[in-house]
């Protein structure tokens, strides 16, 4: 009987989700695994204490949700039990690895790096949306992964001669509804979410606002256009979590955690909310289009 744990920050994370991969590989609840799912409902101060809880009940393998810090919590409370996280952006800047080659100690995964992401990204809005001067540009800066992102996307913006306009929100209360005004104020005509469980978590939130003030959006999250953004390009999560499932399948027969590479996205999947276009006025190219992995009308 394997005992896996599964902590999650994210409210919407449901652990029956991610058991699925599992089960394809033939580990199955109450038969030859038991899996224990902790979540911190969106509270990061809670992650800790339920890290600690999950350690203690001694799993063969600790798995981490989404984002950067469920998997620093797991981390934090041991250095022996094998730690696989889903996604994070940066685990050598978040000190979680060593290299992506070569993770070294307790702990691998799936990173959310990839070269040139965040142009391809500012690229299908400007496709989408010609002649912006200013695009708003909502981050949690306080993650690893935001720096590079940022980086990313500057240089972009200023090879396109577009000016970025920051909101930056370290909990949900910061994401405002004069914020958004004084984003539109400042002359952004459109909204681009950089991804992490804090802009996950309020996206609800993000939605609204930006319709009131009618603002395109694109992020990674294929959730954020379902729910009506413009349109979301990232890797698909549930790719993400069916490696995850093959990183704790090798690992479980035997495979050393710090031997198994860090794992980089190359499937993307774009989803357009043509529904969202049209409430918008605008007109989404047939070039665009063609190359969608899924159209929302």
């Amino acid at each position: 009987m394997y005992r896996v744990g599964f902590l999650t920050l994210e409210k919407g994370e449901k652990a029956s989700e991610r058991t699925e991969p599992l089960a394809d590989l033939g580990y199955v609840q109450d038969k030859n695994m038991s899996f224990v799912h902790r979540s911190a409902e969106g509270d990061p101060g809670r992650l800790a204490k339920l890290a600690e809880e999950l350690a203690q009940t001694k799993p063969d393998v600790l798995v981490a949700g989404w984002g950067t810090l469920a998997p620093k919590a797991l981390k934090a409370v041991t250095t022996t039990i094998p730690i696989v996280f889903s996604t994070v952006g940066d685990p050598v800047g978040a000190g979680l690895v060593q290299t992506l080659a070569r993770p070294g100690g307790n702990v691998t995964g799936l990173s959310g790096q990839a070269a040139e992401f965040k142009s391809k990204q500012l690229q299908l809005l400007l496709t989408c949306v010609p002649g912006q001067k200013v695009v708003g540009v909502l981050v949690n800066p306080d993650t690893p992964f935001s720096a590079l992102a940022m980086k990313e996307l500057r240089t972009a913006a200023d090879q396109a001669g577009i000016r970025l306009e920051l909101l930056e929100a370290r909990r949900p209360a910061d994401f405002t509804a004069s914020r958004m005004d004084a984003l539109v104020a400042a002359g952004a005509t459109s909204l681009f979410v950089v991804e992490d469980p804090l802009t996950s978590n309020i996206r609800a939130s993000v939605i609204d606002q930006a319709n009131r003030l009618r603002l395109p959006i694109i992020t990674a999250q294929s959730e954020y256009a379902l729910a009506g953004a413009l349109m979301a390009y990232g890797a698909s999560q549930k790719e993400r979590y069916r490696r995850a499932a093959d990183y704790v399948d090798k690992i479980l027969k035997g495979t050393s955690p710090g031997n198994l590479p860090v794992e980089q996205p190359t499937k993307f999947q774009l989803v357009i909310n043509l529904k969202t276009a049209n409430s918008l006025g605008l007109s989404v190219p047939p070039s665009v289009l063609a190359i969608a992995d899924e159209v929302i009308e």
